[in-house]
C-alpha cells in the first residue's frame, strides 16, 4: 500500500521538534519536598507522642503530594510536539486538552520574556491564529529558536500546501462557470 502523501507529491510528515516548558519549574518544588522530608523527620525524632509524630508525618506527605507531586505530574503531562504540518499541543491534569494548529492555515508568532526567563533563555511563544485569543506555550526552552523554526515551517508549508488546495479548490468553480455558459 502507498502513503497518500506521497501520492499527492508530499512529503510524509515528520517530527521536528518534542519539548516541554523550562524544567526550572521544578526548582521550588523540589525544595519544598527536601524541606519537608526534613521537617517531617526532625518531627517523628524529637516528638515523644505518638499522635504527634503521625500529624507531623501526615502534614509531610500532604505537603509532598500537594507541592510536590501535583507540579511535577503537571510538568510531565504537558508536552509541544511540533511537525513539518502542524504543532501538538498537550497538557491538563484532570481534563487533557489536545491542541492542533496546522502550519498551512497561517498564523503570526511572537515571544514574550520575563526576566528571569531572559536568564534562562526561556519565554512564552504566543501564536496567534486570528481567533479570540492566542494560543501560548508557556515557558518554552531557548524560545526564540522556537520562534524561528514556526515561522520557516509556516512559510515553507503554506507555499506547497496552500498552493495545492488553490488549484484543488478552484478547479470545481471553473468547471462549473464553463458548464453554466
Amino acid at each position: 500500500m502507498t502513503d497518500p502523501g506521497r501520492e499527492q507529491g508530499r512529503e510524509p510528515e515528520r517530527v521536528v521538534a518534542r519539548f516541554r516548558p523550562h524544567a526550572r519549574v521544578l526548582v521550588l518544588p523540589s525544595l519544598v519536598l527536601i524541606g519537608s522530608v526534613g521537617a517531617a523527620t526532625y518531627g517523628a525524632l524529637v516528638l515523644e507522642e505518638l499522635w504527634q509524630r503521625l500529624a507531623v508525618a501526615g502534614a509531610g506527605l500532604l505537603a509532598i503530594v500537594l507541592l510536590w507531586m501535583l507540579p511535577l505530574v503537571r510538568w510531565l503531562g504537558t508536552h509541544y510536539v511540533v511537525t513539518t504540518r502542524r504543532i501538538a499541543l498537550r497538557g491538563g491534569l484532570a481534563v487533557r486538552l489536545r491542541q492542533e494548529l496546522l502550519h498551512s492555515r497561517g498564523y503570526d508568532v511572537s515571544v514574550r520574556q520575563s526576566g528571569l526567563q531572559r536568564m534562562f533563555r526561556s519565554g512564552d511563544v504566543l501564536i496567534n491564529t486570528g481567533l479570540d485569543r492566542p494560543v501560548i506555550m508557556r515557558d518554552v526552552p531557548r524560545a526564540d529558536l522556537v520562534q524561528d523554526a514556526l515561522s520557516e515551517l509556516m512559510e515553507a508549508s503554506t507555499s506547497s500546501i496552500a498552493t495545492v488546495r488553490r488549484t484543488t479548490a478552484a478547479q470545481p468553480v471553473l468547471r462549473r462557470s464553463r458548464e453554466g455558459r
